[in-house]
């Protein structure tokens, strides 16, 4: 096919891309390699070659932070797929990268874009594999920088950077992978769907919001959408571990953790490690008080104070206005992560203060709080309620988040949600956007909790055959071999022990409101 044709018909699915099925139009089918020919504005193309199942090689391993996930499937089980890579510089300081990956045989017709997390500067390879296995056509950007998940470094100096990482290069990767998997196959993708949890999370808000004929469904798990507000929050968690009066060692979690689970764990019926709805459960760290002195399995005065700062979160000095939710008892174990995780200080201390010498505990909660607010001016925050457009076109957002989440605390996405329906009205939010909330689950998996979960077949269901997602059983391999399953209910329904059967199976609980 010569370049030129493939130009011209190129353009016309860039056009239609995001408009939906009844508007997709078809053209000749384009083999693999010769994408490379392909004319895309402002659009490098670096590569296009069909890799033969079970060969992908990643150029570098991936810098997992904390390891690799339980559900990452080794690239020597991926089938055959169309590999394109590519840059596009829509603007002067601009450099996104990003992979689409087609499967060669079996393509369902779909196309899924996956999120990002933190500050990465990285194409999500991990994250490619599910979709594609399936039958999606998958794309994955590094949101125009390279780095490491809490280094804003690559910001500082480049404000057109920080854009591409806030919501321009998701955009410019799911308009460019549409036209590509147009090219491809011969027909646009007949759905679009995004699949993201944390920075994922906060770029699905950020979609729908700005760019909201873009994807058909989005799945945003514990978004990270009201920046400032979180990173303050941040601040505040790590400034009480390390209090030096007092602080909360990391080798105390655990005690502190069994004792919030022995506060706590049956009041939803169940006694299990999970605590079903922390707003049942009234800890006090009092309880682990030493008598004298100090001891591995108590807590001295200065200790319990932190922690009760902690489960109070951060406020405004001189308001008393909560600046972002607190950590919900149960979650403790992640807290050791704000002793490694410098994302929050990093955030502050590169692209606000600017200075590298900037100590935690000279932030004032309420000056430099709407200081970091004015200065950002909603390039990374996501927290417009306003989805009418998303939901007007047929969009379906479902929100998710886990109980035991402290990198990201869930208060926040129920704040949020409640915004949306403040905002939308609750019946025209009812059959396009739902919040189901994880019991016992920490940062986007993980913990006692069942967080295995389905995203595409949700999304899928909701998109393609209108049925809203009521109940959804999510899962977790137990030690020892066995699973848990439990339902997820909509906010604010919760599950509910029937009172027979096992309790590691879903069919033995029931969505309730009380």
């Amino acid at each position: 096919m010569r370049t030129g044709r493939i130009l011209i018909a190129v353009s016309v699915m860039v056009a239609l891309a995001g408009c939906g099925p009844e508007r997709t139009s078809t053209m000749d089918a384009t083999q693999c390699e010769d994408l490379g020919g392909l004319q895309l504005k402002d659009t490098t193309i670096t590569r296009a070659e069909t890799v033969a199942a079970g060969a992908f090689v990643p150029p570098r391993e991936f810098p997992w932070f904390g390891g690799p996930p339980a559900d990452f499937i080794p690239y020597d089980t991926l089938p055959s797929f169309c590999r394109v890579a590519l840059s596009i510089e829509p603007v002067p300081d601009s450099d996104i990268k990003l992979e689409v990956w087609m499967p060669a045989q079996g393509w369902n017709g779909k196309f899924v874009g996956v999120g990002n997390g933190g500050f990465w500067g990285e194409i999500m390879y991990p994250r490619m594999s599910e979709p594609l296995i399936r039958g999606y056509a998958v794309a994955s950007t590094d949101t125009g920088h390279e780095g490491a998940v809490d280094d804003g470094s690559f910001a500082v100096g480049h404000p057109e950077k920080l854009i591409d990482h806030g919501y321009r290069a998701i955009h410019e990767m799911t308009v460019r992978s549409k036209a590509i998997v147009a090219a491809h196959y011969g027909s646009a993708p007949q759905r679009s769907y995004w699949v993201g949890c944390s920075t994922g999370g906060r770029q699905g808000l950020m979609e729908a919001q700005r760019f909201p004929d873009d994807y058909d469904g989005i799945s945003a798990g514990a978004p990270a959408n009201n920046w400032v507000p979180l990173m303050a929050s941040g601040i505040w968690i790590t400034a009480a571990l390390t209090d030096p009066a007092g602080g909360v060692p990391e080798a105390k979690l655990p005690v502190i953790l069994n004792a919030a689970v022995a506060a706590c764990d049956a009041r939803d019926g169940v006694t299990d490690r999970v605590i079903g709805d922390p707003a049942d459960c009234e800890f006090d760290p009092e309880i682990l008080a030493c008598e004298s002195g100090d001891a591995p399995d108590c807590l001295t005065a200065g200790e319990v104070e932190s922690l009760r700062r902690i489960y109070r979160g951060p406020v405004n000095p001189r308001t008393g206005e909560q600046i972002f939710p607190a950590v919900e008892p149960g979650s403790e174990l992640e807290l050791a992560a704000f002793l490694r995780f410098r994302i929050y200080e990093n955030y502050f201390r590169q692209l606000v203060v600017r200075d590298p010498a900037w100590d935690i505990r000279a932030f004032d909660y309420d000056r430099d709080l709407e200081s970091a607010m004015e200065q950002e001016g909603g390039i990374l925050a996501a927290t417009d309620p306003d989805l009418s457009a998303f939901v007007a076109r047929g969009g379906k957002l479902f929100l998710w988040h886990g109980w035991n989440d402290t990198l990201i605390t869930p208060r926040n996405t129920i704040q949020y949600y409640e915004d949306v329906v403040a905002t939308m009205g609750a019946e025209r939010v009812k059959e396009s956007v739902r919040l189901f909330m994880l019991p016992g689950v920490l940062h986007c998996s993980g913990g006692e909790g069942p967080s295995d979960v389905d995203h595409l077949s949700v999304l899928d269901e909701w998109v393609e055959d209108g049925k809203a997602p009521d109940r959804i059983v999510a899962r977790r391999t137990l030690e020892g071999g066995g699973e848990r399953t439990r339902p997820l209910c909509p906010h604010p329904q919760r599950a509910r022990y029937s009172g027979t059967g096992s309790t590691d199976d879903a069919a033995s609980f029931q969505c309730a409101s009380e």
